[in-house]
């Protein structure tokens, strides 16, 4: 008696290795289920392929769908943000000053990229600063940042 794949077999395969990315922690099975189940559609709508093509083609999607993951997708997901990063991440970034003459003798600074967590602190400034001046963090004491004027020089 000779075993014949059915598109089924392809359905189940899927399942079961998108299913496996519950107990997997590599998030690498779930490309090769999509292809499974890629390979199954093909199967079912060309029943007239052989089981050599559907292997490669089986091997093919797999490799499309993971470097599509990796190259397309994952890219999107990544945090950009500085937020929960230690404050030897938060030291050193620059931001330009946008407001004055705050209570408790503090500036407003806008950051290019949300350092924890926000994009504008109020902040401790070292030294005499201007609207549109470009200030370093140099450190944080309690929820204030201390920033002083960013010398262009400086290197960053």
């Amino acid at each position: 008696m000779e075993f014949i794949i059915e598109p089924w077999h392809w359905f189940v395969l899927g399942i079961l290795l998108i299913l496996s990315e519950l107990i997997l922690p590599a998030f690498a099975a779930i490309w090769f289920g999509i292809a499974a189940l890629m390979v199954g559609i093909l199967y079912w709508l060309f029943p007239w392929m052989s089981l050599t093509t559907q292997i490669v083609v089986w091997i093919v999607f797999s490799i499309l769908c993971t470097v599509l993951w990796f190259k397309m997708i994952k890219p999107l997901s990544i945090d950009r943000t500085k937020a929960g990063l230690p404050r030897e991440a938060t030291i050193g970034q620059v931001g330009m000053v946008i407001q004055i003459g705050m209570a408790h003798e503090q500036v407003k600074v806008r950051f290019p990229m949300p350092v924890l967590g926000s994009d504008e602190w109020n902040c401790r400034s070292l030294e005499p600063v201007q609207v549109g001046d470009r200030v370093r963090v140099t450190d944080i004491l309690g929820n204030d940042l201390v920033v002083k004027l960013h010398n262009s020089t400086e290197i960053s």
